[in-house]
């Protein structure tokens, strides 16, 4: 039986194994998939004695992407331009480092129906999260994608990090005009129980919004944009499951079904207190 894990610091709330468990049940894969928590500066010891045990690959969440990255022999672009890695493979004692976020992303965005050619999409925040995820967005071909950020250098950063004419960083306040077809909340503030500082005018008919953070009830910021009349609101549970797939297709070489998977972890939840 091949193993997998995730590490993570907490990691108690992870519920990648339950995913996983299923997509292997799914595609008559054989496999075990644990949840471990190393101290914060245990995690290159930690994957060390996985990879001593013979463990196949790993999915990598906050804090030790970035010390997942350092680890690696062979990165794919994805994660090289994210400057992150949630997703390892041990093979002949050398580590491989791909980064699937932004994959979950685009691919539950495309699952909803939202087309994304040509499309004008607004990034809030400038954190880690957001690399990964500019990349896979690029490829589909956008009209425009800025990223706005309370820190606007933190933002522009991020654009001259990636090279495209495509993007633009700004400020919260310089965004107020301006027509998206896509908005995308990638801030800590749904976590915090805020709602990010942009105009309700952002809001219209035909924006879609998008939160990286999902739970038993609307965000605060899919609550907002619902009450203004958006086309509509989804929250990042699609995002969780599809990178979890890219994954498991790495390792396995085999594309789970997300649909099924998602609704029954979305009952799960909708149970849980």
């Amino acid at each position: 039986m091949d193993k997998y894990l995730v590490y993570g610091n907490p990691i108690k709330q992870s519920r990648s194994p339950v995913i996983h468990q299923a997509f292997a049940k799914q595609t008559e894969q054989n496999i075990s998939y644990q949840k471990l928590q190393p101290e914060i500066d245990g995690f290159k010891e930690a994957v060390n004695a996985f990879i001593a045990l013979g463990g196949k690959g790993a999915n990598v969440t906050a804090p030790f992407k970035e010390q997942a990255l350092e680890m690696c022999h062979h990165l794919s672009q994805r994660a090289q331009q994210a400057g992150a890695v949630n997703t390892l493979s041990f093979i002949n004692n050398e580590i491989y480092g791909d980064n699937t976020d932004g994959l979950g992303l685009v691919q539950d965005l495309l699952r909803h129906g939202v087309k994304l050619t040509n499309a004008k999409v607004l990034i809030l925040g400038a954190g880690g999260a957001v690399k990964g995820v500019i990349l896979p967005l690029l490829e589909q071909q956008l009209g425009a994608l800025v990223i706005a950020n309370r820190t606007v250098s933190k933002a522009q950063a991020l654009c001259q990090q990636f090279g495209s004419d495509k993007m633009q960083g700004c400020g919260f306040d310089d965004i107020a005009n301006i027509d998206f077809d896509v908005i995308i909340n990638a801030t800590s503030a749904s976590l915090t129980g805020e709602q990010p500082p942009i105009s309700d005018e952002l809001i219209s008919d035909h924006t879609v919004c998008y939160d990286m953070v999902y739970g038993k009830s609307l965000t605060p910021f899919l609550m907002w944009a619902e009450r203004l009349g958006a086309k509509s609101v989804i929250d990042g549970l699609g995002m969780l499951v599809g990178q979890a797939a890219e994954s498991f297709n790495i390792w396995r070489k085999v594309m789970p079904e997300v649909e099924q998977v998602l609704l029954d972890l979305r009952a799960d939840i909708n149970k849980s207190d």
